[in-house]
């Protein structure tokens, strides 16, 4: 589709950078609001609603924060093509409602090498579920916008006040263009780091 309107966002960002104002840009033009822990508490405490994902998926945050997101009641919602009936059909009939926005930004695995941190507190930085939200929404950009960054803020809201809060199909190629470039520097600096750590 040319123009995908924004009705319902996820958002688990590590960078909270501009969050509280670009959360409250969406839900001041009627999207509902979907997080993960720290990002829905900031959230909260500027009195936002906001729904957990625990709601969407049924099950809590486990394994000390690494599954949160892992989950087909959140990836189906990213993953479905709109411009396809069977998938459409296939999130009716489990009950399940696509999202249009993604917002993540990875943890900051850079900090952790700088930091010299021991091999396995290091690894407790490498981000599992935003690079493969982050991929997922961006593979699907013609049915989903993704915002991998706060400096990608500005430019979704020109967007969208451009076209009566619809983004525009140059938008969402352009920041999984974006998306997928900061994924892969993400894991060439993690590679970079294993090569060169003893075990």
């Amino acid at each position: 589709m040319e123009f995908l309107p924004i009705k319902r966002a996820l958002l688990s960002v590590t960078d909270k950078t501009g969050l509280v104002e670009f959360a409250g840009y969406l839900q001041d033009n009627g999207v509902e609001l979907v997080s993960t822990g720290g990002t829905r508490k900031k959230m909260l405490d500027a009195g936002l609603n906001v729904i957990s994902v625990s709601d969407v998926t049924g099950f809590p945050e486990m394994l000390n924060g690494r599954v949160k997101t892992l989950h087909p009641n959140i990836h189906a919602g990213v993953l479905a093509d709109k411009d396809n009936p069977e998938h459409l059909t296939t999130l009716e009939s489990f009950n399940l409602r696509p999202f249009d926005l993604v917002c993540v930004n990875l943890y900051n695995f850079a900090q952790a090498k700088a930091n010299k941190l021991p091999l396995k507190q290091a690894i407790e930085q490498i981000d599992v579920g935003g690079p493969t939200m982050l991929r997922a929404a961006a593979k699907n950009f013609h049915g989903m916008l993704v915002a991998p960054g706060p400096e990608t803020y500005d430019v979704i809201k020109a967007d969208l006040d451009a076209n009566d809060f619809a983004a525009s199909l140059k938008l969402r190629k352009d920041m999984a263009t974006k998306t997928f470039a900061l994924t892969a520097e993400y894991d060439a600096m993690i590679t970079d780091y294993l090569s060169s750590t003893d075990a």
